[in-house]
């Protein structure tokens, strides 16, 4: 269709004088790039070539709903006629009326914006501009404004005829190409996102190795920890004590740019202040008493990888505005030197302490936490991850039979259902210290059994009072309502401390209970105090 409107427009040019008909016009519109750069170059020659006062093209956004111009926000309602677009838009028709009438008729705000500065005998006229082919697609408005004499000779000027067409040609195949382009466009960024996020899932569930647990806290975690390590923001770890947060600190430096790079880790709070600024920033031969040699700091180490500062609330204040500069000019002087040295490095920082309220009780920099906190991550504790602890407890029985060079061990449910129920203060390092203590009590070629858990037999001691069995500490609950429950769970209590007494001794437990040994073993059985 647009070879068409061209040769109609060559016909038109050799068949009349018009100006409109010259072939550098025809040139000009064809060589837009763009629909906009066409309607700018359409209105550039009306003004020129015909000398029209005012000339412009309006575009039908893609609702249909509205008319827009080419670089301000103001909109044409179509279906608002206190404007002219829309009595064009709506009847096809062309519109010839004085710019007079039209600002007393017509009080658009933005309508009279456009004519304020026009004359008001100036003739106005607006053309409705649509792609004469299959489909009669809506391309949008042209605005004219000029002498009367110049419309009453456009409106007999084959040239005009052949102008607007080809115009009309052009823009509905640029919009066509550019919709397209966007199209395609947005497909390569749905691709790309959705590649990202493949990516992004895959790291995720790579880092499920080293960060334990299919609770809905650890894979939120674990994706920030993804998208964390792909920037170079400082990143704040803030939880509980035993959550954890030198693993999320490896893992962060792991799956950055700076895995390569050094990990080097320190804890504020194990070492002394008087020696805590040597070891970050270094020392200079001579610095002070017993500096005998020059001594690189782990800022200096960390250079080209990442520094993690654990328990960074009881960082002194006055080494907290040395530390600042380093995280804001990447500039610092060890103890003793003459000449300040840079270092490029990552910073990662953890506590467990409320940092806010240091800083209102003046303990801890504001401006120190808000340029830490630039990427903060929380990281729950096991009591919002009750789920997780089967998975954890196995896994650390693994770690201690590798280590330990013991026979693989299970663990049996009544065990696991007491480490769901117990609180873990020390969250997950609780949990582990729990387990190792437990598979060091558990006979070889034996299961983890409840027995062997340290802690539950006192914490029920102090929940309710004693009672003596033969020297065995029971408890009795306060609300008993289930006479045979309560029976069956004392009867347990005492199974478990004698059998925990005797290091799993099922022989000697039964005779210090007057029991025989196959009842002792049946009543495991039915209290589900062990698998077998």
């Amino acid at each position: 269709m647009t070879l068409q409107a061209i040769d109609t427009f060559a016909a038109t040019r050799e068949s009349s004088s018009s100006p409109l008909a010259a072939m550098p016009i025809a040139v000009t519109l064809v060589e837009s790039v763009s629909a906009e750069a066409l309607r700018k170059r359409a209105a550039q020659v009306l003004r020129e070539v015909v000398g029209l006062d005012c000339a412009e093209c309006l575009y039908v956004e893609g609702s249909g709903r509205w008319l827009g111009r080419d670089g301000d926000e103001v909109q044409f309602d179509c279906s608002d006629f206190s404007h002219p677009y829309a009595h064009v838009i709506r009847s096809g028709k062309a519109l010839t009326l004085s710019v007079g009438d039209a600002r007393t008729r017509l009080d658009h705000a933005g309508f009279q914006a456009q004519v304020v500065h026009l004359g008001a005998k100036k003739r106005l006229q607006v053309r409705p501009l649509r792609a004469k082919d299959g489909e009669q697609e809506w391309l949008g408005a042209l605005l004219m404004v000029g002498e009367g004499s110049t419309f009453s000779a456009l409106d007999d000027d084959p040239g005009m005829a052949a102008f607007e067409e080809l115009l009309c040609q052009l823009w509905a195949r640029l919009s066509r190409e550019q919709g397209e382009r966007h199209r395609s466009r947005a497909l390569r960024d749905s691709l790309v996102k959705l590649n990202d996020g493949a990516r992004r899932q895959a790291l995720a569930d790579q880092l499920s190795e080293d960060l334990l647990g299919q609770s809905t806290a650890m894979q939120t975690l674990r994706r920030q920890v993804v998208r964390a390590a792909e920037t170079n923001l400082a990143v704040l770890l803030q939880g509980e004590t035993g959550t954890g947060k030198d693993r999320v600190a490896r893992a962060l430096h792991q799956l950055s740019g700076r895995a390569k790079g050094p990990f080097m880790a320190i804890n504020c709070a194990a070492i002394p202040e008087a020696l805590l600024e040597s070891e970050l920033f270094g020392h200079a031969k001579g610095a002070f008493s017993g500096a005998d040699h020059a001594q690189q700091g782990l800022i200096s180490q960390a250079d080209g990888g990442t520094l993690f500062l654990d328990e960074i609330g009881d960082m002194p204040l006055a080494l907290q505005a040395k530390l600042l500069r380093v995280l804001e000019s990447g500039r610092y002087r060890p103890l003793g030197a003459s000449e300040e040295r840079c270092a490029d490095l990552r910073l990662v920082a953890a506590t467990h302490q409320p940092l806010r309220e240091h800083i209102r009780a003046q303990h801890f920099r504001a401006d120190l936490y808000y340029r830490l906190g630039q990427f903060p991550l929380s990281l729950p504790p096991l009591a919002e991850r009750r789920d997780d602890i089967a998975q954890l407890a196995q896994s650390f029985i693994s770690d201690f039979c590798a280590r330990e060079q013991r026979d693989d061990m299970g663990i049996t449910p009544s065990a696991l259902r007491l480490l769901q129920r117990r609180e873990y203060p020390g969250n997950v390092r609780e949990l582990k210290n729990l387990i190792d203590y437990a598979c060091a009590m558990t006979p070889q070629g034996a299961d983890i059994d409840a027995y062997v858990l340290p802690g539950e037999q006192e914490s029920d001691a102090q929940a309710s009072p004693n009672s003596q069995v033969n020297g065995t500490a029971y408890s009795l609950p306060n609300d008993i309502d289930d006479l045979r429950q309560t029976l069956r769970d004392v009867e347990s209590a005492i199974i478990r401390q004698r059998l925990m007494h005797f290091g799993g001794n099922r022989a000697q437990a039964a005779a210090s209970l007057g029991l025989p040994k196959r009842t002792l073993a049946h009543k495991c059985q039915l209290l589900e105090l062990d698998t077998k």
